[in-house]
Formats: structure tokens, C-alpha cells, sequence
């Protein structure tokens, strides 16, 4: 009796020193800048990210300078029509948003995070550079009528070239830099994963604070003063932010490079055909799994009873198997990271239309505020791009009033520490951009009535559209949030900035399937007679085209809620669990939708 009082005192001072090691080091993995196990008061949360969202306002600055105003400036300096304009912003669009596919591969397989932000800001400010020389040096400097010669040509060459540039900064940016941001935050310590939660809020609010000054002073700079100045701003704060990113060294939590997050997937879908003839054990007990003092890196997670066929790789064979094979047998980890990856992939489809309609933002609704009124105040005419600053107000005020008022009351009201699970914010989101596309279509309606009644529309006022960015705003506060929070949180750990990348690949598509609707609409409408798309805004339907779009948002929010309600969350094994059997199969700290 003596003996087993001795030993269970033993286990709880043991268990006590470990809860204070817990409390003065981070115990995730994560390494300081010197390669050391971090110590929790001088680095990481706040103290560090604040570094990290100050490069990210920096980029959000120069992408949205660029983005906002971009098809203004193929229709009017590079002269090419609507049609095409729009079609080569959603190209570009598309591609700078599933670069960071490619970006956030390299990130987690081979060079790490920090190395990857900083490789990839370089690269960003050298396109800024050669925008910049594409505005400046005579040679490469665009035409100045309508009719162009060479020049014309060398500089829309220069131009893309510069733009695509751009593209590809972003593709190791982006990714890694959210995921860096985020890897400041120990999902294991209850106070930081709280923090954590509030970061991805308040990383949009520093996002869309570079959004606010890109569309307005930036903006306002291109329209009044010169582009060539623009970019001079752009390209100076680009670089004093790479300045303070790397200040920001000392205090960071670092993650080694884990090498391809692919492997791990392939092994576990070929051990799982290996083994298609073997039952699956009633207990899930029975299948492999490492014992936690074994797993150095990442976390385990709990088994759950569906995609049953993937469970066939942790099955231990009776004669023949080989546990040192990960091609033969996989953990029971191994197997819920390839199933919580192909559980994404329906989450991401049905988050395509609600992408289509953000595209519309940035090309249509800017070129809509062009032929409108945009004087002010004592004839003071705004910029058309300037009204996309209505859509960084909205999701400001939606993020701020969710992450301060909603949350704590949600927290109170559910029991769910997020307040609503992370399906739940997305699908709300969802339902503003169903609403966006009809308000959208109603001022489209008016706006070519009131052409007809008066030839043009250039005394309607733009803030006829003040509604529609609102309301888009408030919308990409819900989905676009909880697409970030969703797509880091849910990937395996070896793939957060990958994760990364697949959300902003939501958008990429999206922007591809718009050009792809747009011709299509365009070859089906134009057999009829008259094409929805003309010339110009005053020859087009663009009221049609929004309802179509509203139309296909509606349908696939029913489908989104069908795969949200079935939906089952990464759900990971505590400290006190000791097997995968005593695991909740309810699916992690999110109550399911």
C-alpha cells in the first residue's frame, strides 16, 4: 500500500513539473531563432505577430493599389476593351492566388516559413521595381493616345512581366507568412489558442487597413498625380516592411521544414490497397498507433469511423507485416491527415461560387463606378477604385464587432470557445454574397434605366454601389475569415502553409471559373442576338449576369449546408489520453454544424 502511495505521489509531482515546464517553455515543436525549445514569455503571440501583420499590411498596401485599379488601367492607358480587361484581371488574379500552391509546398517541404516570406518579399519587390521603371524610363513608358506603335507593345510586355512578377512573390508570401503568423500561438497552452483565434480577426483588420489606404490614397495618387509616383510609394514601404520583418527575428517561433507533406498521404493510400482484403477491427484500439513519447513531431490525433477504407493501412498483419515499412502499415495520425485532406476537398468546391462573386469587386463593380458620378464633396472627384474601400469598411466593422461583441456572447450561448464553429461563420458569409449579387443586379437595372431616360449615367451617384460593397464586406468578414481559420486549422500539422494556400486557391479558381462563365455567357447570349457583354457598360446586361451569379451562390449554399452538417472535425488527442480507443469520435473541439 505504501509502495503504490509512493508511486501515484510520484506520478503527480511528475505530472506538476511537467504542467510548469509547460507554462515556461513551448512544448509544440516549435524551435527559438537559435534553434533552442522557446522560452513562453519572450517570444511568440502578440509581441511577435504584430511584426509579421505589419509586412502583411505592407503587401495588402501594394496588391490592392495594383489589383483595385487595374482594369482601369488596361481600358485606359493600355486601351483594351471591357471584355478582355476583365478577362486578363481575373487571369492575373487567378494565378497570383494559386501561386501560393507552389509557395506553400516549398514552405513546409524544404525551406521553412521564414525563409520562404523573406525569399518571396524580395521577389515581390522586384516586380514593384520594374513596374516602376515600366512608368518611368522613356523607352518602356506607355503611349499617349489611342493609336500605338512598338512602344505600345514593349510596354505592355514590361508591364505583365512586372505584374506576374508580382504573382509570383506572392506565392511563397502569402502562404507562409498567415502560417508563420499563426505558428506564434501554441495550440496546446488554453490562453494562446484562445489568442490564435482572435489573430485570424485581427490579421484581416490589418489586412484590410492596407486595403483602405491602396484604394483610397494609393488610388487617389494613380488618378491625380502620376502612376509612376504610385509606385515609388509602393515600392518604398514594401521595403521598409521587409526592414521591420526581419527586426521582428529574435522573437519568433520557428518549425523546421518536415519534407514533402505528400509522402506521408501516398504511403498510407498505398498501404490501405495493400491491405483491401483485410476486415477492419471492431475496436479501433487495434490499429497501430506510436506511443506519444515516441512522436516528436506534431500531434496525434484521434481515430473517427468514417472513410473506414483508409483504416486498412493501420491494420498490424499477423505474418508478413512489417512495422518499420511506412509503406505497409501507417499510425492511425498517418491515416485521419489523408482523411481530414480529402474531407476538404468538398468544403472547397462548394466555396468556388462565393469566390465568383468577390471577383465581381474587383472588375465589374470598379468598372460600373467609372461611368458614375464620383464628386463629392466641394466637386472633389473621387478615383473609381476608391469605392472598393466601402468593401475593407464593411469587413473592418464585421470582424471587429464578431471578434469583440459576438464571440464572448456566442461563447456563452453555445459552449463552443469559437463562439460558432468555423462552417457555421463560413456558411453565414455565404449568405451576403447571395444577397450581394441581387442588391447588385437591382442598381445595374436602375443604372440603365436612368442611361436611357438621359444617355449616361455620369450623373447617378457612385454611392448607388456603396450597398453592394457593404454588404460583400460584411460577407468576406464571415467566409473569408473562416476560410483562413478552416484551412489552417483543419490540414494536418506538417501542411499549415499549404493550408493556407488552398484558401486563397478558392479564390484563384473562382476568379477562373468567372472568365470561363464570362465567355460562356457571352458565346450563349451573343447566338440570341444580343450578348450580355458589349463594347461598354451601356451595351451589356450586367443586371442578368449578377442575377445568373446570385442564382448558382443560392443552389450551392444548399449543398454547402448538406456538406457542412456531415462534416467531422480534426480531432486531436489531449495529454490525457492514453489510447486511441479513449478518444471522442465526436470530432475535436468543434461541435459539428
Amino acid at each position: 500500500m505504501d509502495k503504490t502511495t509512493a508511486e501515484m505521489k510520484r506520478g503527480q509531482t511528475g505530472e506538476e513539473e511537467g504542467e510548469i515546464d509547460n507554462q515556461k517553455w513551448v512544448c509544440d515543436s516549435s524551435l527559438d531563432h537559435k534553434g533552442r525549445v522557446p522560452l513562453r514569455a519572450s517570444t511568440g503571440v502578440w509581441k511577435a505577430s504584430l511584426f509579421i501583420i505589419v509586412i502583411e499590411f505592407a503587401e495588402r498596401l501594394s496588391y490592392f493599389g495594383i489589383a483595385s485599379s487595374l482594369i482601369i488601367y488596361l481600358t485606359k492607358i493600355i486601351h483594351q476593351d471591357l471584355k478582355t480587361a476583365a478577362k486578363n484581371v481575373n487571369y492575373w488574379t487567378g494565378v497570383t492566388t494559386l501561386m501560393p500552391l507552389f509557395g506553400g509546398f516549398l514552405a513546409d517541404a524544404c525551406l521553412g516559413r521564414f525563409s520562404t516570406v523573406l525569399a518571396s518579399s524580395i521577389v515581390y519587390l522586384l516586380g514593384l521595381l520594374l513596374l516602376t521603371m515600366s512608368r518611368v524610363i522613356p523607352s518602356l513608358k506607355p503611349c499617349e493616345g489611342d493609336v500605338c506603335g512598338g512602344r505600345g507593345k514593349v510596354h505592355e510586355t514590361v508591364f505583365f512581366l512586372a505584374i506576374y512578377l508580382i504573382s509570383v512573390g506572392t506565392g511563397g508570401h502569402k502562404p507562409s507568412l498567415e502560417s508563420f503568423g499563426a505558428d506564434q500561438f501554441d495550440d496546446d497552452h488554453a490562453e494562446e489558442r484562445k489568442k490564435k483565434m482572435s489573430f485570424f480577426n485581427w490579421w484581416n483588420f490589418g489586412l484590410c487597413s492596407g486595403l483602405l489606404i491602396g484604394v483610397t490614397l494609393i488610388v487617389y495618387v494613380q488618378d491625380h498625380v502620376s502612376w509612376a509616383l504610385a509606385d515609388v510609394i509602393l515600392s518604398g514601404v514594401m521595403g521598409f516592411s521587409i526592414v521591420i520583418f526581419c527586426v521582428g527575428r529574435p522573437v519568433y517561433r520557428f518549425r523546421k521544414a518536415a519534407g514533402s507533406p505528400f509522402t506521408p498521404l501516398l504511403q498510407v493510400l498505398v498501404a490501405a490497397i495493400r491491405k483491401r482484403n483485410l476486415d477492419c477491427p471492431s475496436n479501433p484500439g487495434q490499429l497501430y498507433e506510436v506511443p506519444k513519447s515516441e512522436y516528436a513531431r506534431g500531434r496525434l490525433l484521434c481515430h473517427t469511423r468514417k472513410l473506414k477504407f483508409f483504416d486498412k493501412a493501420a491494420i498490424v498483419e499477423e505474418k508478413g507485416g512489417n512495422s518499420s515499412n511506412p509503406w505497409r502499415l501507417a499510425t492511425v495520425t498517418k491515416v485521419e491527415e489523408m482523411k481530414l485532406v480529402i474531407n476538404m476537398v468538398p468544403i472547397w468546391l462548394t466555396t468556388l461560387p462565393f469566390g465568383m462573386c468577390v471577383a465581381q469587386g474587383a472588375t465589374f463593380f470598379i468598372k460600373q463606378g467609372a461611368t458614375l458620378d464620383r464628386k463629392i464633396i466641394n466637386g472633389f472627384e473621387i478615383p473609381p477604385a476608391t469605392i472598393y474601400s466601402l468593401a475593407a469598411i464593411g469587413m473592418i466593422v464585421s470582424v471587429t464587432i464578431y471578434d469583440r461583441i459576438l464571440v464572448p456572447v456566442l461563447r456563452k450561448a453555445t459552449g463552443n470557445e469559437r463562439g460558432l464553429t468555423i462552417l457555421q461563420r463560413i456558411g453565414i458569409g455565404m449568405i451576403f454574397s447571395v444577397t450581394t449579387m441581387a442588391v447588385a443586379a437591382l442598381v445595374e437595372k436602375k443604372r440603365l434605366n436612368f442611361v436611357q431616360e438621359n444617355t449616361t449615367s455620369d450623373s447617378m451617384s457612385v454611392f448607388w454601389l456603396a450597398p453592394q460593397f457593404l454588404i460583400i464586406g460584411i460577407g468576406d468578414g464571415f467566409t473569408l475569415v473562416g476560410l483562413q481559420e478552416y484551412f489552417y486549422d483543419q490540414v494536418p500539422d506538417s501542411m499549415r502553409s499549404l493550408g493556407i494556400a488552398f484558401y486563397l486557391s478558392v479564390s484563384g479558381a473562382a476568379n477562373f471559373l468567372s472568365s470561363l462563365l464570362i465567355t460562356a455567357v457571352d458565346r450563349a447570349t451573343a447566338r440570341s442576338g444580343r450578348s450580355w457583354f458589349g463594347k461598354d457598360l451601356n451595351s451589356s446586361r450586367l443586371d442578368y449576369f449578377y442575377w445568373l451569379l446570385g442564382g448558382i451562390t443560392a443552389a450551392n449554399l444548399c449543398v454547402y449546408v448538406l456538406v457542412a452538417r456531415n462534416y467531422t472535425y480534426k480531432n486531436v488527442q489531449s495529454k490525457t489520453t492514453m489510447a486511441v480507443a479513449d478518444c471522442d469520435d465526436d470530432g475535436g473541439r468543434d461541435a459539428m454544424v
